[in-house]
């Protein structure tokens, strides 16, 4: 027969923390850490994000008309 372990103390189950994951470190990086806090950069970054946000909208308005018409034009054979 196997031996029944006893139940643990109550005081010590509630005192664990409930993940047993590592607490983070008080030293980690976030990525706040890397944007510069130099006004020339910021705007640098935020001109660099607009025009390839422009750009990004431009292709998918330019894919968005010319998909169908291509895929049109090969089911029918034009």
């Amino acid at each position: 027969m196997t031996s029944i372990q006893s139940r643990q103390n109550v005081d010590e189950v509630a005192g664990r923390p409930a993940n047993d994951n590592q607490t983070p470190n008080p030293t980690d990086f976030s990525v706040v850490d890397l944007v510069s806090s130099s006004d020339d950069e910021v705007a640098d970054m935020v001109r660099r994000t607009e025009r390839l946000a422009l750009s990004l909208i431009i292709a998918m308005a330019i894919i968005l008309v010319f998909a169908p018409v291509i895929v049109i034009a090969l089911v029918y054979g034009i």
